[in-house]
């Protein structure tokens, strides 16, 4: 596949990405994974180091892994269809919405589909996370499943710690630190 038709396609699947993924970020992973399984742009292991990037990064998770795999799979210009392709839905329906929202906001058929769209979301979201979890939690080597107790113990742990009022005002930044520390200390 050449470049223009590469540029082009990645545009187009993250266009339609960004067309479908109600409710930001974490609601993108669904869509990367199937995107990482149908064209191979990239593994399962790839995407949680995406993860990990897009989140250490400033910036939305979505757009930062879109940038990502773009430039993963076609270089500059790769992550800049793919940026430009998954917000382009946006800004198309926001200024849609906009033009008419303030006369329909009030109509009670409008406020029902926005209560409707909150849980099928919160459902997206937590089908992402729990794929997201068996890929850093177990190791599936050899059609068998082995826990990665280490990971596991240390995730309950940081879990608690963040249940402790004064040490959930530690910036995020620390938190990232330390667990790069505890990464190459204990060679998760």
């Amino acid at each position: 596949m050449n470049s223009i038709s590469l540029g082009f396609l990645l545009f187009w699947e993250f266009f339609k990405v960004g067309l479908f993924a109600v409710g930001g970020g974490p609601a993108t992973l669904p869509y990367l994974i199937e995107l990482g399984n149908k064209y191979n742009w990239f593994s399962m292991q790839d995407l949680t180091n995406m993860i990990a990037i897009s989140e250490s990064t400033p910036g939305p998770l979505g757009i930062n892994m879109a940038t990502y795999v773009g430039f993963e799979t076609l270089g500059v210009p790769g992550g800049i269809l793919a940026t430009l392709g998954l917000v382009t839905p946006s800004i198309i329906i926001i200024c849609l919405i906009a033009a008419f929202f303030a006369r329909v906001s009030d109509n009670r058929f409008v406020k029902s589909a926005f209560a409707g769209i909150r849980p099928a979301v919160t459902a997206i979201i937590a089908v992402a996370i729990w794929g997201i979890c068996k890929v850093i939690l177990f190791n599936f080597t050899d059609g068998q499943v082995q826990p990665l107790w280490n990971i596991i113990i240390l995730s309950v742990i940081v879990l608690g710690l963040l249940q402790i009022k004064i040490l959930k005002k530690i910036h995020p930044f620390f938190w990232f630190i330390i667990g790069a520390i505890i990464g190459i200390v204990f060679k998760f």
